[in-house]
C-alpha cells in the first residue's frame, strides 16, 4: 500500500467537505478528476474509504481512521513547506556570525542595522571573538559565516577576500603627530608603540623586515584586544596602528587618524564558510548584502585577481 500525495489530499478535501464539488473547487481540479482520485485511493488501499449517495457522502469504519492520519500529514507537510518557502523568500531565519571584537563594535554593527532594515523579519545573531578563534567557530558549526583577517589556508574553510585596507596611524589630539600631513613606520620608534599580541605583531615585524626600507618595531605594550590598546592611547600611555574600519571607536576616543606610509602596508580580511556546505537562503542573502556594503566605502582596495 503506498498512497500517494494527491491521493490523501483529495480525500482530506472531501473529508473536511463532505461534498464532491466543493472539495474539487478547494483542490483546484474537476469533480471527475477528483473522484477518479479516490477511486485510486480506494483501490490502492483494497478497501472503501467514501460510501455515496447521490446527496452526500459519508465515510466508511475504514474513512474515519484514516482522516486524522491523513490530515495531521498534509497538514505538517504543508507547514514545512511554509516554512520552507519563508526562508527562500528571506522572511524567517537566522544568520549566525562571528567576528574579532574590533569588527563586531564597529563595522558590523553597521551593517547588521542596514541589512536589518531591508530585512526585518531575518534575524542575526553576532558572536564576538578572539582573531584566531573565528575559524574555529565556523567549522564546529557555532556559526554560519565567519569574518576575519587572513591566515593560514584550511582545505575545510572557504575563504573569500571581503576588503583590504591599508594601515592607519592612531594617536590622541594634540599629539607631536598631528602636525604632519604624512606619517611613516619609522615615526612609530619615536612614542611608546601599543601593539596586539599574537600574530597581528608577528606579521607587523616580517613585514617590515621584507619592506624595502626596514623598520624596526619594539612595542612597548602588548594587549589582547584594539579596544585596550585605543584606551590607551586616548590616556596619553601611546600610540597605536589599526584598520580604516575601525574610525567609528576611534572617533568615540577623540583619537586621530594618519594614513601609515614607507612602506605602504595593508591587511586583507575574509568572509568564511564551512566547505562543501550549503548556506542557507538568509545567510547567502547577508553576505551578499556585507559585499556589497564594503564596495561603497573609499577605504576598500579592489581585491587582487588572483583570489
Amino acid at each position: 500500500m503506498n498512497p500517494s500525495l494527491r491521493q490523501m489530499r483529495a480525500f482530506v478535501a472531501l473529508s473536511r467537505t463532505g461534498n464532491f464539488t466543493l472539495a474539487a473547487e478547494y483542490l483546484h481540479v474537476t469533480q471527475s478528476a477528483l473522484s477518479g482520485l479516490i477511486k485510486e485511493l480506494e483501490q490502492t488501499l483494497g478497501v472503501r474509504v467514501v460510501d455515496r449517495s447521490t446527496r452526500k457522502i459519508a465515510l466508511t469504519d475504514i474513512g474515519r481512521e484514516l482522516y486524522p492520519l491523513f490530515s495531521k500529514m498534509i497538514d505538517d507537510l504543508d507547514g514545512a513547506l511554509a516554512d520552507i518557502a519563508d526562508h527562500t523568500r528571506l522572511k524567517k531565519g537566522i544568520v549566525r556570525i562571528a567576528a574579532p571584537q574590533l569588527m563586531a563594535c564597529t563595522l558590523l554593527p553597521q551593517v547588521i542595522a542596514a541589512y536589518r532594515s531591508a530585512y526585518p523579519a531575518i534575524q542575526i545573531k553576532l558572536v564576538d571573538c578572539a582573531v584566531e578563534s573565528v575559524g574555529s567557530r565556523v567549522l564546529s558549526g557555532e556559526v554560519d559565516v565567519g569574518i576575519g583577517p587572513e591566515r593560514e589556508p584550511s582545505a575545510h574553510l572557504d575563504a573569500a577576500v571581503l576588503f583590504e585596507m591599508p594601515f592607519v596611524l592612531v594617536f590622541p589630539q594634540g599629539h607631536a603627530l598631528e602636525a604632519r600631513q604624512r606619517a611613516s613606520w619609522s615615526d612609530l620608534a619615536d612614542y611608546p608603540f601599543i601593539s596586539l599580541q599574537g600574530q597581528f605583531t608577528e606579521r607587523l615585524v616580517n613585514d617590515m623586515h621584507s619592506a624595502p626600507r626596514d623598520v624596526a618595531l619594539h612595542p612597548a605594550n602588548e594587549v589582547t584586544f584594539m579596544t585596550t590598546a585605543l584606551a590607551m592611547v586616548s590616556a596619553g600611555l601611546g600610540i597605536t596602528v589599526c584598520l580604516p574600519y575601525a574610525e567609528p571607536l576611534v572617533k568615540l576616543y577623540q583619537l586621530r587618524m594618519r594614513l601609515l606610509h614607507e612602506p605602504e602596508l595593508t591587511r586583507r580580511f575574509f568572509v568564511y564558510t564551512r566547505a562543501k556546505r550549503s548556506l542557507s537562503p538568509a545567510a547567502d542573502s547577508f553576505i551578499a548584502f556585507l559585499f556589497k556594503f564594503v564596495e561603497s566605502h573609499d577605504w576598500n582596495i579592489p581585491a587582487a585577481s588572483d583570489d
